[in-house]
Protein backbone atom coordinates (compact mmCIF):
# COMPACT_ATOMS: atom_id res chain seq x y z
CA UNK A 1 0.00 0.00 0.00
CA UNK A 2 1.40 3.37 -0.97
CA UNK A 3 0.59 6.40 1.14
CA UNK A 4 2.23 9.59 2.32
CA UNK A 5 4.30 8.97 5.45
CA UNK A 6 4.64 12.69 6.20
CA UNK A 7 0.98 13.16 7.12
CA UNK A 8 -1.28 11.74 9.83
CA UNK A 9 -4.51 9.98 8.82
CA UNK A 10 -7.49 10.83 11.03
CA UNK A 11 -9.81 7.87 11.55
CA UNK A 12 -12.98 8.95 13.35
CA UNK A 13 -14.85 6.34 15.37
CA UNK A 14 -17.44 8.62 16.99
CA UNK A 15 -20.26 6.69 15.31
CA UNK A 16 -18.93 3.31 16.43
CA UNK A 17 -16.89 3.40 19.63
CA UNK A 18 -18.21 6.83 20.61
CA UNK A 19 -21.79 5.64 20.36
CA UNK A 20 -20.99 2.91 22.86
CA UNK A 21 -20.89 5.57 25.59
CA UNK A 22 -23.76 4.88 28.01
CA UNK A 23 -26.79 6.85 26.84
CA UNK A 24 -25.24 8.03 23.58
CA UNK A 25 -27.32 5.84 21.27
CA UNK A 26 -28.12 7.59 17.98
CA UNK A 27 -30.79 6.89 15.41
CA UNK A 28 -29.99 6.53 11.71
CA UNK A 29 -30.76 10.12 10.77
CA UNK A 30 -28.62 11.44 13.62
CA UNK A 31 -25.73 9.22 12.56
CA UNK A 32 -26.06 10.50 9.01
CA UNK A 33 -26.09 14.11 10.24
CA UNK A 34 -22.87 13.54 12.19
CA UNK A 35 -21.28 11.67 9.28
CA UNK A 36 -21.97 14.60 6.96
CA UNK A 37 -20.36 16.98 9.44
CA UNK A 38 -17.34 14.67 9.83
CA UNK A 39 -16.93 14.81 6.06
CA UNK A 40 -16.99 18.62 6.17
CA UNK A 41 -14.48 18.46 9.02
CA UNK A 42 -12.16 16.57 6.69
CA UNK A 43 -11.67 13.26 8.47
CA UNK A 44 -10.00 10.66 6.24
CA UNK A 45 -11.92 7.62 7.51
CA UNK A 46 -15.35 7.37 9.16
CA UNK A 47 -15.97 4.18 11.12
CA UNK A 48 -19.72 4.24 10.61
CA UNK A 49 -20.66 1.30 12.81
CA UNK A 50 -20.70 -2.44 13.39
CA UNK A 51 -23.00 -3.80 10.64
CA UNK A 52 -23.48 -7.28 12.13
CA UNK A 53 -24.45 -5.94 15.56
CA UNK A 54 -28.04 -5.11 14.61
CA UNK A 55 -30.25 -4.34 11.63
CA UNK A 56 -30.19 -0.67 12.69
CA UNK A 57 -26.41 -0.54 12.60
CA UNK A 58 -26.38 -2.30 9.23
CA UNK A 59 -28.83 0.21 7.78
CA UNK A 60 -26.92 3.18 9.23
CA UNK A 61 -23.58 2.04 7.76
CA UNK A 62 -25.23 1.36 4.40
CA UNK A 63 -26.89 4.79 4.32
CA UNK A 64 -23.68 6.60 5.29
CA UNK A 65 -21.78 4.60 2.66
CA UNK A 66 -24.30 5.68 0.03
CA UNK A 67 -24.73 9.35 0.95
CA UNK A 68 -21.43 10.40 2.56
CA UNK A 69 -19.10 7.86 0.98
CA UNK A 70 -19.30 9.44 -2.46
CA UNK A 71 -16.39 9.94 -4.84
CA UNK A 72 -13.98 12.42 -3.28
CA UNK A 73 -15.44 11.85 0.19
CA UNK A 74 -13.98 10.00 3.17
CA UNK A 75 -13.38 6.26 3.34
CA UNK A 76 -16.34 4.56 5.04
CA UNK A 77 -15.40 1.77 7.42
CA UNK A 78 -17.39 -1.00 9.08
CA UNK A 79 -16.23 -3.03 12.07
CA UNK A 80 -16.35 -6.82 12.20
CA UNK A 81 -15.07 -9.64 14.32
CA UNK A 82 -12.96 -12.27 12.57
CA UNK A 83 -15.98 -14.35 11.55
CA UNK A 84 -17.43 -14.88 8.09
CA UNK A 85 -20.90 -13.66 9.08
CA UNK A 86 -19.52 -10.40 10.52
CA UNK A 87 -17.31 -9.75 7.52
CA UNK A 88 -20.06 -10.55 5.03
CA UNK A 89 -22.45 -8.13 6.76
CA UNK A 90 -19.80 -5.39 6.67
CA UNK A 91 -19.06 -6.04 3.00
CA UNK A 92 -22.72 -5.77 2.05
CA UNK A 93 -23.33 -2.63 4.11
CA UNK A 94 -20.28 -0.88 2.67
CA UNK A 95 -20.99 -1.76 -0.94
CA UNK A 96 -22.38 1.69 -1.94
CA UNK A 97 -19.23 3.55 -0.79
CA UNK A 98 -16.70 4.79 -3.34
CA UNK A 99 -13.95 3.98 -0.82
CA UNK A 100 -14.81 1.19 1.62
CA UNK A 101 -12.84 -0.46 4.41
CA UNK A 102 -13.56 -3.52 6.53
CA UNK A 103 -12.01 -3.34 10.00
CA UNK A 104 -11.74 -6.82 11.48
CA UNK A 105 -10.33 -7.72 14.89
CA UNK A 106 -9.46 -10.58 17.23
CA UNK A 107 -7.94 -10.47 20.71
CA UNK A 108 -4.28 -11.33 21.23
CA UNK A 109 -3.63 -10.79 24.95
CA UNK A 110 -3.35 -13.93 27.08
CA UNK A 111 -6.08 -12.70 29.43
CA UNK A 112 -8.52 -12.29 26.53
CA UNK A 113 -7.53 -15.59 24.96
CA UNK A 114 -8.08 -17.47 28.21
CA UNK A 115 -11.22 -15.84 29.56
CA UNK A 116 -13.05 -14.35 26.55
CA UNK A 117 -12.14 -16.21 23.38
CA UNK A 118 -11.08 -19.47 25.00
CA UNK A 119 -8.64 -19.99 22.14
CA UNK A 120 -4.93 -20.75 21.89
CA UNK A 121 -2.31 -18.55 20.29
CA UNK A 122 -2.00 -21.10 17.49
CA UNK A 123 -5.72 -20.81 16.72
CA UNK A 124 -5.51 -17.01 16.55
CA UNK A 125 -2.52 -17.28 14.20
CA UNK A 126 -4.74 -19.28 11.85
CA UNK A 127 -7.94 -17.24 12.19
CA UNK A 128 -6.44 -13.77 11.69
CA UNK A 129 -4.93 -14.23 8.19
CA UNK A 130 -7.83 -16.40 7.03
CA UNK A 131 -10.40 -13.74 7.90
CA UNK A 132 -8.28 -10.88 6.53
CA UNK A 133 -8.11 -12.77 3.24
CA UNK A 134 -11.88 -13.28 3.33
CA UNK A 135 -12.43 -9.56 3.91
CA UNK A 136 -10.27 -8.87 0.85
CA UNK A 137 -12.89 -10.64 -1.29
CA UNK A 138 -15.28 -7.77 -0.45
CA UNK A 139 -12.99 -4.71 -0.36
CA UNK A 140 -9.40 -3.85 -1.27
CA UNK A 141 -8.87 -1.86 1.93
CA UNK A 142 -8.74 -4.08 5.01
CA UNK A 143 -7.72 -3.03 8.51
CA UNK A 144 -6.74 -5.61 11.13
CA UNK A 145 -6.68 -5.07 14.89
CA UNK A 146 -5.20 -7.35 17.57
CA UNK A 147 -7.54 -6.46 20.42
CA UNK A 148 -5.85 -5.59 23.73
CA UNK A 149 -2.49 -5.22 21.97
CA UNK A 150 -1.28 -3.03 24.84
CA UNK A 151 -1.30 -6.09 27.14
CA UNK A 152 -0.24 -8.67 24.54
CA UNK A 153 3.09 -10.46 24.40
CA UNK A 154 5.07 -8.41 21.83
CA UNK A 155 6.67 -11.47 20.20
CA UNK A 156 3.25 -13.04 19.61
CA UNK A 157 1.91 -9.70 18.42
CA UNK A 158 4.66 -9.46 15.79
CA UNK A 159 3.71 -12.90 14.43
CA UNK A 160 0.01 -12.07 14.17
CA UNK A 161 0.65 -8.75 12.44
CA UNK A 162 3.06 -10.31 9.95
CA UNK A 163 0.49 -12.93 8.97
CA UNK A 164 -2.33 -10.37 8.73
CA UNK A 165 -0.27 -8.13 6.44
CA UNK A 166 0.77 -11.10 4.30
CA UNK A 167 -2.93 -11.96 3.92
CA UNK A 168 -3.69 -8.47 2.62
CA UNK A 169 -4.20 -6.10 5.56
CA UNK A 170 -3.48 -2.55 4.37
CA UNK A 171 -3.65 -1.07 7.88
CA UNK A 172 -2.71 -2.70 11.18
CA UNK A 173 -4.25 -1.05 14.22
CA UNK A 174 -2.64 -1.30 17.65
CA UNK A 175 -5.33 -0.85 20.33
CA UNK A 176 -4.75 0.06 23.93
CA UNK A 177 -8.19 -1.40 24.61
CA UNK A 178 -8.30 -0.77 28.35
CA UNK A 179 -6.22 2.42 28.52
CA UNK A 180 -3.43 0.64 30.39
CA UNK A 181 -0.21 1.82 28.78
CA UNK A 182 1.87 4.93 29.42
CA UNK A 183 3.29 7.10 26.61
CA UNK A 184 6.80 5.64 26.84
CA UNK A 185 5.44 2.08 26.80
CA UNK A 186 3.07 2.73 23.92
CA UNK A 187 5.74 4.48 21.87
CA UNK A 188 8.06 1.56 22.54
CA UNK A 189 5.40 -0.89 21.40
CA UNK A 190 5.03 0.93 18.05
CA UNK A 191 8.80 1.14 17.67
CA UNK A 192 9.10 -2.59 18.35
CA UNK A 193 6.51 -3.34 15.65
CA UNK A 194 8.40 -1.17 13.16
CA UNK A 195 11.62 -3.02 13.93
CA UNK A 196 10.36 -6.61 14.26
CA UNK A 197 7.53 -7.13 11.74
CA UNK A 198 9.34 -7.89 8.45
CA UNK A 199 6.57 -6.71 6.10
CA UNK A 200 5.40 -3.70 8.14
CA UNK A 201 6.34 -1.37 5.28
CA UNK A 202 3.38 -2.82 3.35
CA UNK A 203 0.82 -1.44 5.82
CA UNK A 204 -0.04 1.72 7.72
CA UNK A 205 0.38 1.53 11.49
CA UNK A 206 -2.73 2.82 13.26
CA UNK A 207 -3.44 3.30 16.97
CA UNK A 208 -6.64 3.13 19.00
CA UNK A 209 -6.70 3.97 22.68
CA UNK A 210 -8.96 4.53 25.65
CA UNK A 211 -8.54 7.23 28.26
CA UNK A 212 -8.90 5.24 31.49
CA UNK A 213 -5.72 6.80 32.93
CA UNK A 214 -6.12 10.11 31.07
CA UNK A 215 -3.20 9.25 28.78
CA UNK A 216 -4.84 8.46 25.43
CA UNK A 217 -3.82 11.64 23.60
CA UNK A 218 -0.29 11.55 25.05
CA UNK A 219 0.02 7.89 24.01
CA UNK A 220 -1.04 8.74 20.45
CA UNK A 221 1.42 11.60 20.11
CA UNK A 222 4.22 9.31 21.26
CA UNK A 223 3.00 6.65 18.80
CA UNK A 224 3.29 9.11 15.90
CA UNK A 225 6.85 9.92 16.92
CA UNK A 226 7.62 6.21 16.64
CA UNK A 227 5.98 5.52 13.29
CA UNK A 228 2.19 5.42 13.65
CA UNK A 229 0.45 7.27 10.81
CA UNK A 230 -3.24 6.74 11.54
CA UNK A 231 -5.03 7.84 14.72
CA UNK A 232 -8.42 6.41 15.72
CA UNK A 233 -10.23 9.01 17.79
CA UNK A 234 -13.63 10.51 18.60
CA UNK A 235 -15.17 13.97 18.79
CA UNK A 236 -15.05 15.28 22.38
CA UNK A 237 -13.20 12.08 23.32
CA UNK A 238 -16.48 10.19 23.89
CA UNK A 239 -16.47 6.41 24.08
CA UNK A 240 -16.72 3.50 26.45
CA UNK A 241 -15.79 4.06 30.10
CA UNK A 242 -13.49 7.12 30.22
CA UNK A 243 -13.70 7.56 26.46
CA UNK A 244 -11.26 7.60 23.55
CA UNK A 245 -8.46 9.88 22.44
CA UNK A 246 -10.08 13.22 21.53
CA UNK A 247 -9.84 14.17 17.85
CA UNK A 248 -9.80 17.92 18.51
CA UNK A 249 -6.93 17.65 21.00
CA UNK A 250 -4.79 15.57 18.64
CA UNK A 251 -5.40 17.78 15.62
CA UNK A 252 -4.68 21.02 17.46
CA UNK A 253 -1.58 19.52 19.09
CA UNK A 254 -0.23 18.86 15.60
CA UNK A 255 -1.25 22.34 14.49
CA UNK A 256 0.15 24.30 17.42
CA UNK A 257 3.31 22.17 17.82
CA UNK A 258 3.91 21.60 14.10
CA UNK A 259 7.58 22.52 14.26
CA UNK A 260 8.12 19.96 17.01
CA UNK A 261 6.39 17.09 15.16
CA UNK A 262 7.62 17.88 11.62
CA UNK A 263 10.97 16.05 11.94
CA UNK A 264 9.25 12.88 13.17
CA UNK A 265 7.33 12.82 9.89
CA UNK A 266 10.41 13.47 7.78
CA UNK A 267 9.72 17.15 7.20
CA UNK A 268 11.89 20.22 7.74
CA UNK A 269 11.03 21.61 11.17
CA UNK A 270 10.06 24.98 9.64
CA UNK A 271 7.50 23.42 7.24
CA UNK A 272 4.07 25.08 7.44
CA UNK A 273 2.23 22.29 5.61
CA UNK A 274 -0.63 20.85 7.72
CA UNK A 275 0.03 17.50 9.37
CA UNK A 276 -3.61 16.39 8.92
CA UNK A 277 -6.40 16.99 6.41
CA UNK A 278 -8.73 18.38 9.09
CA UNK A 279 -10.46 21.70 8.43
CA UNK A 280 -9.97 23.11 11.91
CA UNK A 281 -12.65 25.76 11.34
CA UNK A 282 -15.25 23.00 11.71
CA UNK A 283 -13.97 21.62 15.02
CA UNK A 284 -16.16 23.64 17.38
CA UNK A 285 -19.29 23.15 15.29
CA UNK A 286 -18.71 19.40 15.12
CA UNK A 287 -18.12 19.26 18.86
CA UNK A 288 -21.42 21.00 19.60
CA UNK A 289 -23.33 18.83 17.14
CA UNK A 290 -22.04 15.60 18.68
CA UNK A 291 -22.70 16.92 22.17
CA UNK A 292 -26.30 17.80 21.37
CA UNK A 293 -27.19 14.63 19.48
CA UNK A 294 -25.60 12.27 22.01
CA UNK A 295 -26.83 14.23 25.02
CA UNK A 296 -23.28 14.25 26.41
CA UNK A 297 -22.33 17.74 27.56
CA UNK A 298 -18.77 18.98 27.17
CA UNK A 299 -17.14 19.85 30.50
CA UNK A 300 -16.29 23.57 30.75
CA UNK A 301 -12.57 22.94 31.25
CA UNK A 302 -12.31 20.48 28.33
CA UNK A 303 -9.27 21.22 26.18
CA UNK A 304 -9.94 22.98 22.84
CA UNK A 305 -13.77 22.90 22.86
CA UNK A 306 -14.73 23.51 26.51
CA UNK A 307 -16.56 26.73 27.40
CA UNK A 308 -13.56 27.92 29.42
CA UNK A 309 -10.90 26.94 26.89
CA UNK A 310 -10.47 30.56 25.74
CA UNK A 311 -11.83 32.31 28.85
CA UNK A 312 -9.69 34.39 31.23
CA UNK A 313 -10.80 35.43 34.71
CA UNK A 314 -7.51 36.13 36.44
CA UNK A 315 -6.69 39.84 36.36
CA UNK A 316 -3.07 39.12 35.45
CA UNK A 317 -4.18 36.89 32.56
CA UNK A 318 -6.75 39.42 31.35
CA UNK A 319 -4.17 42.18 31.34
CA UNK A 320 -1.71 40.05 29.39
CA UNK A 321 -4.26 38.91 26.80
CA UNK A 322 -5.44 42.48 26.23
CA UNK A 323 -1.86 43.52 25.52
CA UNK A 324 -1.03 40.49 23.38
CA UNK A 325 -3.04 37.26 23.07
CA UNK A 326 0.15 35.23 22.86
CA UNK A 327 0.85 35.93 26.51
CA UNK A 328 -1.75 33.38 27.63
CA UNK A 329 -3.23 31.85 24.46
CA UNK A 330 -1.33 29.36 22.33
CA UNK A 331 -4.00 29.27 19.61
CA UNK A 332 -6.62 31.59 18.16
CA UNK A 333 -10.21 30.66 19.01
CA UNK A 334 -11.16 31.36 15.39
CA UNK A 335 -8.96 28.46 14.29
CA UNK A 336 -11.55 26.01 15.61
CA UNK A 337 -14.50 28.03 14.31
CA UNK A 338 -15.26 29.75 17.59
CA UNK A 339 -16.33 33.35 17.01
CA UNK A 340 -18.33 36.01 18.78
CA UNK A 341 -20.04 37.16 15.61
CA UNK A 342 -23.63 38.27 15.90
CA UNK A 343 -25.97 38.25 12.94
CA UNK A 344 -27.95 41.37 12.00
CA UNK A 345 -31.24 39.53 11.87
CA UNK A 346 -34.43 40.25 13.71
CA UNK A 347 -38.15 39.65 13.60
CA UNK A 348 -38.44 41.50 10.28
CA UNK A 349 -35.70 39.47 8.58
CA UNK A 350 -36.74 37.25 5.70
CA UNK A 351 -36.25 33.57 5.04
CA UNK A 352 -33.55 34.21 2.42
CA UNK A 353 -31.36 36.20 4.81
CA UNK A 354 -31.84 33.52 7.44
CA UNK A 355 -30.90 30.75 5.02
CA UNK A 356 -27.85 32.65 3.78
CA UNK A 357 -26.49 33.04 7.30
CA UNK A 358 -27.00 29.34 8.01
CA UNK A 359 -25.01 28.52 4.88
CA UNK A 360 -22.24 30.89 5.97
CA UNK A 361 -22.10 28.96 9.23
CA UNK A 362 -21.83 25.69 7.30
CA UNK A 363 -25.29 24.55 8.37
CA UNK A 364 -26.65 22.86 5.26
CA UNK A 365 -30.36 22.08 5.65
CA UNK A 366 -33.12 20.85 3.39
CA UNK A 367 -35.99 23.20 2.48
CA UNK A 368 -38.23 21.41 4.98
CA UNK A 369 -35.63 21.74 7.74
CA UNK A 370 -35.07 25.43 6.94
CA UNK A 371 -38.81 26.11 7.17
CA UNK A 372 -38.97 24.41 10.56
CA UNK A 373 -35.92 26.26 11.88
CA UNK A 374 -37.18 29.59 10.49
CA UNK A 375 -40.40 29.33 12.48
CA UNK A 376 -38.37 28.85 15.66
CA UNK A 377 -36.07 31.73 14.67
CA UNK A 378 -38.98 34.14 14.22
CA UNK A 379 -40.41 33.09 17.57
CA UNK A 380 -37.04 33.68 19.24
CA UNK A 381 -36.54 37.02 17.47
CA UNK A 382 -39.71 38.26 19.17
CA UNK A 383 -38.14 37.51 22.56
CA UNK A 384 -34.47 38.36 22.04
CA UNK A 385 -33.05 41.67 20.89
CA UNK A 386 -29.87 40.18 19.47
CA UNK A 387 -29.53 36.76 17.81
CA UNK A 388 -26.04 35.28 17.81
CA UNK A 389 -24.47 32.57 15.69
CA UNK A 390 -24.56 30.33 18.76
CA UNK A 391 -28.29 30.93 19.02
CA UNK A 392 -28.70 29.85 15.40
CA UNK A 393 -26.70 26.67 15.95
CA UNK A 394 -28.82 25.94 18.99
CA UNK A 395 -32.02 26.38 16.95
CA UNK A 396 -30.78 23.94 14.32
CA UNK A 397 -29.64 21.38 16.90
CA UNK A 398 -32.84 21.66 18.89
CA UNK A 399 -35.47 21.93 16.18
CA UNK A 400 -34.10 20.05 13.20
CA UNK A 401 -31.80 17.29 14.36
CA UNK A 402 -34.25 15.62 16.70
CA UNK A 403 -36.39 12.48 16.58
CA UNK A 404 -39.82 12.25 14.98
CA UNK A 405 -42.53 13.95 17.02
CA UNK A 406 -44.66 11.03 18.18
CA UNK A 407 -45.69 13.00 21.26
CA UNK A 408 -45.80 16.77 20.81
CA UNK A 409 -45.87 19.37 23.54
CA UNK A 410 -48.72 21.80 22.81
CA UNK A 411 -48.94 23.76 26.05
CA UNK A 412 -47.13 24.07 29.38
CA UNK A 413 -47.90 26.36 32.27
CA UNK A 414 -46.54 26.43 35.82
CA UNK A 415 -47.42 28.14 39.07
CA UNK A 416 -44.82 28.35 41.81
CA UNK A 417 -43.37 30.55 44.55
CA UNK A 418 -41.81 30.41 47.97
CA UNK A 419 -45.24 30.08 49.65
CA UNK A 420 -47.07 27.97 47.09
CA UNK A 421 -46.97 24.38 45.90
CA UNK A 422 -45.38 24.12 42.43
CA UNK A 423 -48.09 23.07 39.98
CA UNK A 424 -47.85 22.35 36.26
CA UNK A 425 -50.43 21.89 33.54
CA UNK A 426 -49.43 20.34 30.20
CA UNK A 427 -51.21 19.52 26.97
CA UNK A 428 -49.65 16.89 24.71
CA UNK A 429 -50.72 15.63 21.33
CA UNK A 430 -50.32 11.85 21.41
CA UNK A 431 -49.54 9.57 18.41
CA UNK A 432 -53.25 8.97 17.79
CA UNK A 433 -53.68 12.72 17.14
CA UNK A 434 -55.68 13.36 20.29
CA UNK A 435 -54.66 16.24 22.55
CA UNK A 436 -54.57 15.29 26.22
CA UNK A 437 -54.24 17.64 29.19
CA UNK A 438 -53.24 16.88 32.77
CA UNK A 439 -51.76 18.57 35.82
CA UNK A 440 -49.46 17.61 38.69
CA UNK A 441 -47.81 18.97 41.82
CA UNK A 442 -44.06 18.62 42.31
CA UNK A 443 -41.18 19.61 44.56
CA UNK A 444 -40.37 22.36 42.04
CA UNK A 445 -41.75 23.67 38.74
CA UNK A 446 -39.73 21.30 36.54
CA UNK A 447 -40.53 18.30 38.72
CA UNK A 448 -44.22 19.23 38.43
CA UNK A 449 -43.92 19.50 34.63
CA UNK A 450 -42.30 16.06 34.38
CA UNK A 451 -44.91 14.47 36.59
CA UNK A 452 -47.69 15.99 34.48
CA UNK A 453 -46.06 14.75 31.27
CA UNK A 454 -45.68 11.27 32.73
CA UNK A 455 -49.40 11.20 33.59
CA UNK A 456 -50.21 11.86 29.92
CA UNK A 457 -47.56 9.76 28.19
CA UNK A 458 -47.63 6.87 30.67
CA UNK A 459 -44.27 5.33 29.71
CA UNK A 460 -42.31 3.97 32.70
CA UNK A 461 -38.86 5.59 32.94
CA UNK A 462 -36.27 6.87 35.38
CA UNK A 463 -34.90 10.39 34.97
CA UNK A 464 -31.13 9.97 35.45
CA UNK A 465 -29.77 13.29 34.24
CA UNK A 466 -30.99 16.86 33.92
CA UNK A 467 -28.50 19.52 32.84
CA UNK A 468 -28.93 23.17 31.90
CA UNK A 469 -26.46 25.55 30.36
CA UNK A 470 -26.62 29.04 28.89
CA UNK A 471 -25.78 29.45 25.20
CA UNK A 472 -24.86 33.14 25.42
CA UNK A 473 -24.47 35.78 28.12
CA UNK A 474 -27.30 38.02 29.27
CA UNK A 475 -30.61 37.66 31.03
CA UNK A 476 -32.31 36.84 27.71
CA UNK A 477 -29.86 34.02 26.91
CA UNK A 478 -31.13 30.77 25.49
CA UNK A 479 -31.11 27.95 28.00
CA UNK A 480 -30.11 24.55 26.62
CA UNK A 481 -31.50 21.54 28.47
CA UNK A 482 -30.30 17.96 28.10
CA UNK A 483 -32.36 15.13 29.56
CA UNK A 484 -31.47 11.46 29.90
CA UNK A 485 -33.99 8.82 30.94
CA UNK A 486 -33.52 5.11 31.51
CA UNK A 487 -35.91 2.29 30.66
CA UNK A 488 -35.02 -1.39 31.16
CA UNK A 489 -31.30 -0.64 31.22
CA UNK A 490 -31.26 1.52 28.08
CA UNK A 491 -30.67 5.27 28.19
CA UNK A 492 -32.43 7.78 25.93
CA UNK A 493 -31.58 11.48 25.63
CA UNK A 494 -33.48 14.59 24.65
CA UNK A 495 -32.28 18.12 24.00
CA UNK A 496 -34.03 21.46 23.61
CA UNK A 497 -33.28 25.17 23.78
CA UNK A 498 -35.52 28.08 24.65
CA UNK A 499 -35.38 31.45 26.36
CA UNK A 500 -37.84 29.94 28.85
CA UNK A 501 -36.02 27.21 30.76
CA UNK A 502 -39.30 25.57 31.85
CA UNK A 503 -40.41 25.21 28.24
CA UNK A 504 -36.98 23.91 27.21
CA UNK A 505 -37.10 21.34 30.01
CA UNK A 506 -40.54 20.12 28.97
CA UNK A 507 -39.55 19.90 25.29
CA UNK A 508 -36.33 18.03 26.08
CA UNK A 509 -38.21 15.52 28.22
CA UNK A 510 -40.80 14.89 25.53
CA UNK A 511 -38.03 14.37 22.96
CA UNK A 512 -36.34 11.80 25.19
CA UNK A 513 -39.68 10.04 25.62
CA UNK A 514 -40.16 10.10 21.84
CA UNK A 515 -36.89 8.22 21.42
CA UNK A 516 -37.94 5.70 24.03
CA UNK A 517 -41.41 5.27 22.54
CA UNK A 518 -40.00 4.83 19.02
CA UNK A 519 -37.77 2.00 20.24
CA UNK A 520 -40.64 0.32 22.06
CA UNK A 521 -42.84 0.54 18.97
CA UNK A 522 -40.06 -0.72 16.73
CA UNK A 523 -39.58 -3.76 18.96
CA UNK A 524 -43.27 -4.56 18.61
CA UNK A 525 -43.91 -3.73 14.96
CA UNK A 526 -40.67 -3.95 12.99
CA UNK A 527 -39.77 -7.22 11.33
CA UNK A 528 -36.02 -7.18 10.79
CA UNK A 529 -34.69 -8.23 7.34
CA UNK A 530 -31.72 -9.75 9.22
CA UNK A 531 -33.53 -11.89 11.77
CA UNK A 532 -30.68 -14.37 11.83
CA UNK A 533 -28.33 -11.72 13.18
CA UNK A 534 -27.82 -11.24 16.92
CA UNK A 535 -29.01 -7.97 18.42
CA UNK A 536 -26.84 -5.47 20.26
CA UNK A 537 -23.45 -7.09 19.80
CA UNK A 538 -21.01 -4.71 21.47
CA UNK A 539 -17.35 -4.77 20.57
CA UNK A 540 -14.51 -2.76 21.96
CA UNK A 541 -11.03 -2.77 20.57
Amino acid sequence: MTTSQDQVIIFDTTLRDGEQSPGAALNIDEKLTIARQLSLLGVDVIEAGFPYASSGDFEAVQKIAEIVGVEGGPTICGLSRTTRADIEAAGKALKPAAKARIHTFIATSDIHLAYKLKKTRAEVLEIAPEMVAYAKTFVDDVEFSPEDAGRSDPEFLYQVLEKAIAAGATTVNIPDTVGYTTPAEFGGLIRGIKENVPNIDQAIISVHGHNDLGLAVANFLEAVKNGARQLECTINGIGERAGNAALEELVMAFHVRRQYFNPFLGRPSESEAPLTNINTGHIYKTSRLVSKLTGMSVQPNKAIVGANAFAHESGIHQDGVLKNKLTYEIMDAQLIGLTNNQIVLGKLSGRHAFQTRLQELGLELSDKEINKAFVKFKDMADKKKEITDWDLESIVNSEVQQPLELFRLEFVQVSCGDRSRPTATVSIRVPSGEELTDAAIGTGPIDAVYKAINRVVNIPNDLIEFSVQSVTAGIDAIGEVTIRVRHEGQVYSGHSANTDIIVASAEAYVKALNRLYAVLQSAIEKVSPQKSQPVEVVASI
